[in-house]
């Protein structure tokens, strides 16, 4: 899982999925329906606080650690 963000005034105006979990049909299953979830809450909350969504706690995790790191490296 990897994402991209982009601030706008210091505060997180865009996630973008650059890599999500494809190694089977049940995972780009999940990721189909996790990932926009929690994209709508990160912009949400702007931040990574977020909830994980229920049945994608791999790919939710995975979501929420790459956010905080893309956050951490924007300086957010």
């Amino acid at each position: 899982m990897q994402v991209a963000v982009t601030l706008s005034h210091g505060k997180l105006a865009e996630v973008r999925a650059v890599r999500t979990p494809d190694e089977d049909a049940r995972s780009r299953a999940i990721a189909g329906y996790a990932v926009p979830t929690l994209t709508r809450e990160a912009l949400g909350a702007r931040s990574a606080g977020i909830q994980a969504v229920s049945g994608a706690s791999y790919t939710g995790e995975g979501y929420m650690q790459s956010l905080q790191s893309a956050l951490d490296q924007a300086g957010a």
